[in-house]
């Protein structure tokens, strides 16, 4: 696939990402294409840079918008970033790194085994800065109870993540079979 061809991809699928952020009623809670656009861009994307900026500035962007129209009742006044994003930007960087281990060889299992990974890894990660930013009690118990009141959460966004990695590396796959000398998985 040519790089315009995958710059159009890979645009198209941070597009569908900032449509579901921006509506969140949409989707249940914590499916988001986010990690896998993370997860996905960083396997495919020879400008390593890109892989890691574009879904940061979707992730920016949309939270602009979702904190000063959707969640103002939240926060005092226009807000650009609030303290509790950093464990989010933090996990999909981490996840974003994460697959450029996938990149190594794509295959299922690799994908699969990366839309695992990314999943526990933005649990742990967003449920300690809960741990650090919400009024639990900073110690073993405190931390426990963030991590227990983030398990709701897992199986919708582990669900998420399956299926848009499927949806977007299946689909790059099957635009790579119109093409087979391109195929670069």
């Amino acid at each position: 696939m040519s790089s315009k061809n995958k710059i159009a991809l890979f645009a198209l699928f941070i597009g569908l990402a900032a449509a579901t952020r921006l509506f969140p009623s949409v989707t249940p809670p914590n499916v988001s294409p986010m990690a896998s656009i993370a997860l996905f861009g960083s396997a495919f994307f020879g400008r390593k840079y890109l892989a890691i900026i574009l879904p940061l500035a979707v992730l920016f962007v949309s939270d602009l918008f979702l904190n000063n129209v959707v969640y103002t009742a939240y926060y005092d006044g226009f807000t650009f970033f609030s303290l509790y994003s950093i464990p989010v930007y933090t996990a999909f960087l981490l996840i974003a790194l994460l697959g450029f281990g996938v990149s190594k060889k794509i295959t299922g299992t690799r994908v699969l085994g990366g839309t695992i990974l990314a999943t526990i890894l933005f649990f742990l990660v967003t449920n300690f800065g809960s741990w650090l930013t919400l009024p639990y009690t900073k110690d073993l118990t405190g931390l426990v109870e963030a991590y227990t009141a983030g398990l709701p959460f897992v199986r919708n966004s582990f669900l998420g993540n399956l299926f848009y990695s499927g949806v977007f590396f299946g689909l790059y796959q099957m635009v790579n079979l119109y093409n087979p000398s391109n195929v670069t998985a």
